[in-house]
């Protein structure tokens, strides 16, 4: 099981980043339709298929799920001047922002993010089937459900802001 902690290095600022880069690509996913049903063919010639929600597509949930922390170096540790709380927040253009052509051209490694990743595929693996839930459910502020209320990882956040 995972320790319960909200250090902003780990688990808790890793949670926060997950679901934040998947609240965004469910947004985006929102407005396209995926196919789904059978292949099977009736005796009548017709397949019993159906349009759903891309975003409630097993298929691109599992597919998201798979390659979303490959993101959290896209994000970097700030410190609050003022409560010296530390979070993570996205540093990095997202595809199909402006400046993003521009800024894939430069090249950043580090391996400051690696425990980051290390603790959102540990979130993804112990939390996976809270997360479909809360998706298909199609819950408001997902970083709070899944952080807060439905694994204790960090508390609640009052504000509600995208990171």
């Amino acid at each position: 099981m995972v320790a319960h902690t909200c250090n902003p290095r780990t688990l808790g600022g890793a949670c926060r980043a997950l679901m934040d880069e998947v609240e965004h690509d469910i947004t985006k996913a929102r407005q396209k339709k995926a196919k789904v049903g059978s292949f099977r063919i009736n005796p009548d010639g017709t397949q019993e298929r159906r349009k759903i929600p891309l975003a409630q597509s097993e298929a691109f949930l599992t597919d998201l799920l798979e390659k979303v922390c490959e993101r959290m170096n896209d994000y970097k540790l700030e410190e609050d001047p003022v409560t010296k709380e530390r979070t993570f927040k996205r540093f990095a253009p997202r595809k199909g922002d402006r400046i993003y052509q521009e800024f894939k051209k430069l090249y950043f490694y580090s391996d400051a993010y690696r425990p980051l990743k290390f603790a959102c595929e540990t979130i993804i693996e112990e939390y996976e089937d809270e997360i479909f839930s809360l998706i298909a459910q199609e819950a408001h502020y997902l970083a709070d459900k899944l952080c807060s209320e439905k694994s204790d990882l960090c508390e609640t956040s009052a504000n509600h802001t995208e990171l």
